[in-house]
């Protein structure tokens, strides 16, 4: 058996100066790849856009050199200190650069009020990890510079020759020993960082210059309104449609001086399924949240509850969650802490705990009162977020997946009763849904092969106001209906791959036809939404009369069309011939083609829901169709004088 070494006192290693980086850079940098890479420009830019949340630099400029792995960043701040400090014997900025935890932002108040930097160790890191790094500074009316190679000062500290104004610039670039060669700077990620930068300080100057590219290009990002601008962008980025569409933008701007907390706040609700929520500390981006984060979340979702409460707007039938709240949200959150604690030196997450709730404390009452101030705005957006809790609950059963139509697999899953058209193109192909197999026959017979489908249902449609998961999932003609669609329903819809770009409702022109039409259209409002949301749905307009008044026929939709066509031909002296059709299947193929199904010569109602009637929409579904049978009573009391001759 092999004798263990013995571990004594000669074992034990004190690394001294920045030895502690270089042997271990991802307690500093989070590792050696592309983030840690990139890492070392964020430190250098955050030092000079500390200058600028301080109020003592207005613009900052980047510089990629044309090896893709050299950088410069120069701003038009105070300057780095270069007076010999008494105890290291050593200008500032000598100790700054080659002593960790060495800086001016330990004592807060004294030489900056707020900062990214708190550890006092990103100069110092990012020279340890570099090849090579030159610090020069203007102040006091001349140029100082200082070089270091990995760490340790190769030229000392010396004057240059006067210069105007103060500033600060450093070129590094990082080590390949550290990084393995094979890493460069992305020029994407330097472009999205830095005028992400610029939104966060409304009227800030940063100038990118990309040297590896040919020309040479320069790009300038001022944003004077700040996050105002950001969150547009972001938007618009999504693709999604903001709610309500070309809505207003939720904007906050506070400082508190006895939270020592200042907050600037942009959020906007999309149609999206799901939620962007960027959040900076002193400017420094915390992709992985923190406490600010959970304050913004909270604040939210009490001021949409609270707003709900306030003017009784509680759908009814549903119940809201957090995430219902918040789905669609887009939003920036700017804080600005005195004394950030974040979990590690990356800075990509805050851990102060009593942030969450004086970040929730500022922004709740403000976003309520914008609520309370835009009506419009507001209701827009609970309808937004009851569509949402609507499509989570009606996800919970399993989903079917349906396949798309192809010109290879357009005739998989799809049901039997199904009359389906030849075209794949869904621009110009077209469905029918029609009342029963005999109105199915004579539509069948009436359209064109090419580009229209008709697929009959048998009797009443399920009401799924009032059905739960189970029987909506279990309903075969509802199936039917999905699977021919091809989109998906719930959680699993995808516009898309909508196998028909027009699905026209076409049931008879009586009451039961209308409530067959009324029960469609809850379902497709309820599980389907965006089929009508992006003018899918339309009403078929059958006839209820055929009117022959000598040689000329005419077909009238309602009772009221008929005394209009009687009253218009009542000098002529033939009497009129009034047929009333007692249902779509009575119609011969050639009537119903030339009345109800030819583009050319057919009436169709597209649906659509107004621009801010989405809220009273999902109520009025919900008190009609839902099981409380009140609302219907008081419908039918209240327009009682109304109601004419009932069609029973």
């Amino acid at each position: 058996m092999a004798q263990a070494s013995k571990y004594t006192g000669d074992d034990i290693q004190v690394l001294e100066g920045l030895d502690p980086v270089r042997k271990r850079p991802g307690m500093y940098i989070g590792g050696t790849g592309k983030d840690g890479y990139h890492h070392l420009l964020w430190e250098v830019v955050d030092n000079s856009i500390d200058e600028v949340i301080n109020k003592h630099a207005t613009k900052v400029e980047v510089t990629l050199h044309k090896d893709g792995k050299t950088a410069t960043v120069e701003d038009n701040g105070r300057g780095i200190p270069v007076d010999i400090m008494a105890k290291q014997k050593k200008p500032a900025i000598e100790v700054i650069y080659s002593t960790l935890h060495s800086g001016g932002k330990f004592e807060r108040g004294k030489s900056y009020a707020v900062s990214g930097g708190l550890h006092g160790v990103g100069a110092a890191v990012v020279n340890a990890l570099s090849s090579s790094l030159i610090a020069q500074v203007k102040r006091d009316g001349e140029r100082f510079e200082i070089r270091f190679e990995r760490g340790e000062t190769k030229v000392k500290l010396k004057k240059l020759g006067p210069a105007r104004g103060t500033g600060t610039l450093v070129t590094f670039h990082p080590d390949d020993e550290v990084f393995g060669g094979k890493l460069h700077f992305d020029v994407k990620l330097i472009e999205e960082r830095l005028e992400a930068k610029s939104y966060l300080h409304g009227g800030l100057e940063i100038v990118f210059v990309d040297e590896t590219a040919s020309p040479v290009a320069t790009h300038t990002y001022v944003h004077p309104a700040g996050i105002a601008e950001y969150l547009p962008t972001l938007v618009s980025g999504r693709k999604k449609e903001p709610v309500p569409p070309g809505g207003a933008v939720f904007y906050m701007d506070k400082q508190d001086k006895e939270m020592k907390l200042g907050v600037e706040l942009a959020l906007q609700w999309t149609e999206s399924t799901d939620d962007l929520i960027k959040t900076y500390v002193n400017s420094v981006p915390t992709p992985d949240g923190g406490t600010h984060d959970t304050g913004l979340r909270t604040a939210v979702v009490k001021a949409i509850r609270n707003y709900i409460s306030t003017h009784d707007l509680d759908p009814k039938g549903v119940t809201l969650t957090a995430e219902d709240i918040r789905e669609g949200l887009v939003a920036v959150l700017s804080t600005y802490v005195h004394d950030p604690q974040f979990q590690s030196q990356t800075k990509n997450r805050l851990n102060n705990p009593e942030v969450a709730a004086q970040v929730e404390q500022l922004v709740r009452p403000a976003l309520e009162n914008y609520l309370n101030a835009n009506p419009n705005w507001g209701h827009a957006v609970i309808a937004r977020v009851t569509v949402a809790a609507r499509a989570r609950e009606a996800s919970r059963a399993a989903h079917q997946a349906v396949t798309r139509k192809t010109a290879i697999s357009h005739r998989l899953n799809l049901p039997g009763k199904l009359a389906d058209c030849s075209s794949t193109d869904p621009s110009e192909s077209e469905l029918f849904i029609v009342e029963g197999e005999s109105a199915g026959g004579s539509a069948k017979q009436g359209r064109d092969r090419k580009t229209q489908a008709i697929l009959p249902l048998r009797g009443k449609v399920l009401n799924t106001e009032q059905a739960n998961n189970a029987k909506l999932f279990a309903n075969k003609e509802l199936q039917d209906l999905v699977s021919a669609l091809g989109c998906g329903i719930g959680e699993s819809f995808d516009v898309t791959k909508l196998r028909y770009g027009k699905i026209f409702l076409l049931a008879d022109a009586d009451a039961d036809g209308n409530h067959i039409a009324t029960l469609l259209l809850t379902f497709f409002f309820r599980h389907m939404r965006g089929l009508i949301d992006k003018g899918h749905i339309y009403l078929g307009q059958p006839p209820l009369y055929r009117i022959d008044i000598g040689k000329q026929t005419h077909y009238a939709l309602d009772d009221k069309h008929r005394d209009q066509i009687l009253k218009d031909f009542g000098k002529i002296n033939s009497k009129p011939s009034i047929t009333r059709f007692k249902g779509l299947g009575e119609m011969n193929p050639e009537t119903l083609k030339s009345t109800t199904l030819d583009p050319k010569t057919r009436q169709a109602l597209r649906v659509t829901v107004k621009s801010g009637e989405q809220l009273q929409t999902d109520r009025t579904i919900s008190e009609l169709m839902g099981k409380d049978v009140g609302a219907r009573f008081k419908l039918i009391t209240d327009n009682a004088a109304e109601i004419g001759e009932l069609d029973v």
